[in-house]
C-alpha cells in the first residue's frame, strides 16, 4: 500500500520529522489514566499470574540445564543497579537536566540468552513444551519439571520443529532453549543480524536460514515453512500473546527489586522507564506489566532508531502494521540490529497505544557515544540497540508539556527513579567488542 506523505503529515505532524530522519520526542496524545485503559485490554493480571506460575514450574528444568541459574532458584532474572556516573554524564555532556536516580535494568546480562528476549522467547518455548507434554500424558502440572531434561523427553520433542524469524536476539533465545529441550529448530534471520549470532546458533545445532531482506521477510518465510509441517510451531514475534506475557512477568520482579532497594513508587516518587523498541513485543509486554504493578505512577517511553521508528510511525498515524518505515522513505537499516524492524506489531501497538507516555528516536552515532560513556564510566558493555534507552532521559525535557499534564512537577521529579532498560549485550564475543571499540567508537 502506498501513502501520500502530505496526508500522513496532516494526520500526524511528527511524520514530517520522521521522514527527514530527525531525532524526535513525541508525546502520545492517546495516553490515558490506567483505570480507563485496563477494562479495554485483551489481557489481565491473571494472565501474568499464569505466566509467572509456569516459569516457576519450569525452574527445576532450568536449573538442571543451566547451573548458573541455581543461585536464583531457576529464575532467569537480571540485576538492577544504580549508575550515578552515567547520570552525571547525561547531564553534563548531553544536557539532560535529569533529576532523581538513574538505574540500569541489566537484561543485557540475563542468563542463557543474554538479552531481554530471554524473557519472552524462552517463556514461549516452555509454554509450548508444557502443552505438548500435557496433551501426550508425559507430565502433570504438579510433577517436578526437571523431567524435561531427560533423554526420554528430548527424544519426544525431537519429533517436533520450531521456527522463528529474528534480527538476532529473539533467535538466540528461541534457538538455545529449543535445542536444549530437543526440538528441531530453524531461525530465519534478516540481513541485519550479526554474524556472531548466526555462528552461535549453528554451534548449538540450530539451522539458520539467512535472507538478504529485512526482518519482515524473515518472519514471512519462517511462517510459511512452519505452516507446511503439522509438527512445526511458529513463534510469531508480531502477534504472540505468549511472548508478550513472558515479558510482562519482568515488571513484578522489578517491583521486588525496587522494594529490596527501598525505592518507593507512588504519587510523590514517580518511576520513568525507557525501553528500546523493535517490533514492540518486549517493550509492550514490559509496559503492560509495569502498568499492572504501578498504574499511573509509572511512565513508559519507547526509543527507536531514526531509520527504523516503526512503532512510532504506526502509533502516531493509527495505522499500526498497515504502514512501514519504507512507506515514508526510510531504509530500516541501523547499527542497532535488535531494533531494525520496518513494520510494527499491530497486536502490541493497539494493546499499549494508551499506556505509552511518549517515544523518542535516536541517530546511530549517538548510540555509540552512549556505549562508550557507559563502558568508560560504569565499566559495562551493552549492544548499540540497548544504548537506545539513554536517549529517553536525555530528551525528556523536550516533553515538558507532558510532564506538567501528568503532575510530574519539578519537586516530584527530584524524587523520581529513572530506569534505562538494557536489552542486550553480555553475550557479544570479545572480538566483536573490539570491532565496536576500534571501529565505531
Amino acid at each position: 500500500m502506498s501513502y501520500n506523505l502530505n496526508n500522513l503529515i496532516r494526520i500526524a505532524p511528527v511524520v514530517a520529522d520522521i521522514s527527514q530522519k530527525r531525532e524526535v520526542a513525541w508525546e502520545n496524545p492517546k495516553y490515558a489514566p490506567y483505570q480507563q485503559v485496563r477494562s479495554t485490554l485483551p489481557l489481565t493480571s491473571a494472565d501474568i499470574d499464569d505466566a509467572e506460575n509456569r516459569l516457576l514450574r519450569f525452574a527445576p528444568f532450568i536449573m538442571a540445564c543451566y547451573p548458573e541459574t541455581r543461585p536464583q532458584g531457576g529464575l532467569i532474572e537480571s540485576p538492577l543497579i544504580e549508575i550515578p556516573a552515567m547520570a552525571d554524564a547525561l547531564n553534563s555532556r548531553w544536557q539532560a537536566e535529569l533529576a532523581g536516580r538513574l538505574m540500569l535494568k541489566q537484561d543485557s546480562h540475563l542468563a542463557i540468552a543474554g538479552s531481554v528476549k530471554a524473557r519472552g522467547g524462552i517463556y514461549e518455548v516452555l509454554k509450548h513444551s508444557e502443552e505438548l507434554a500435557l496433551e501426550n500424558g508425559l507430565i502433570k502440572t504438579n510433577d517436578c519439571y526437571d523431567r524435561f531434561a531427560t533423554p526420554e523427553f528430548r527424544s519426544f520433542f525431537n519429533r517436533y520443529a520450531i521456527h522463528v524469524g529474528s534480527t538476532g536476539n529473539l533467535g538466540l533465545s528461541i534457538g538455545i532453549m529449543s535445542a536444549a529441550i530437543g526440538y528441531r529448530v530453524t531461525v530465519h534471520m534478516s540481513a541485519d543480524a550479526k554474524q556472531w549470532k548466526k555462528d552461535l546458533l549453528r554451534a548449538k545445532g540450530v539451522q539458520v536460514i539467512e535472507y538478504a531482506s529485512d526482518y519482515s521477510k524473515a518472519v514471512e518465510e519462517g511462517r510459511k515453512l512452519a505452516e507446511q509441517d503439522p509438527y512445526s510451531y511458529f513463534v510469531d514475534d508480531e502477534n504472540s500473546t505468549a511472548l508478550f506475557l513472558g515479558y510482562a512477568v519482568a515488571a513484578r520482579r522489578l517491583k521486588r527489586q525496587l522494594d529490596e532497594k527501598n525505592i518507593p513508587v507512588d504519587a510523590e516518587h514517580p518511576l520513568l522507564v525507557y525501553l528500546p523498541c523493535g517490533v514492540g513485543g518486549a517493550p509492550g509486554g514490559i509496559t503492560f506489566g509495569l502498568k499492572e504493578c504501578f498504574g499511573d505512577h509509572v511512565f513508559c517511553f519507547f526509543v527507536e532508531p531514526v531509520q527504523a521508528p516503526c512503532m512510532l510511525l504506526g502509533m502516531s498515524t493509527g495505522l499500526h502494521s498497515d504502514i512501514s518505515v519504507q512507506d515514508v522513505g526510510l531504509t530500516g537499516l541501523t547499527s542497532a540490529d535488535g531494533l531494525a524492524v520496518g513494520r510494527p506489531s499491530k497486536f502490541v501497538g493497539k494493546t499499549v497505544e494508551r499506556m505509552v507516555a511518549g517515544m523518542f528516536t535516536v541517530q546511530d552515532g549517538i548510540l555509540f557515544d552512549y556505549m562508550r560513556a557507559l563502558l568508560d564510566l560504569e565499566h559495562i558493555f551493552i549492544e548499540p540497540s540497548a544504548c537506545a534507552a539513554f536517549q529517553g532521559p536525555v530528551n525528556l525535557k523536550r516533553l515538558g508539556g507532558l510532564l506538567q499534564k501528568w503532575g510530574l512537577t519539578e519537586e516530584r521529579m527530584k524524587n523520581a527513579c529513572h530506569i534505562a532498560w538494557a536489552t542486550g549485550g553480555s553475550m557479544v564475543p570479545e572480538k566483536e567488542k573490539e570491532i565496536y571499540l576500534n571501529t565505531y567508537l
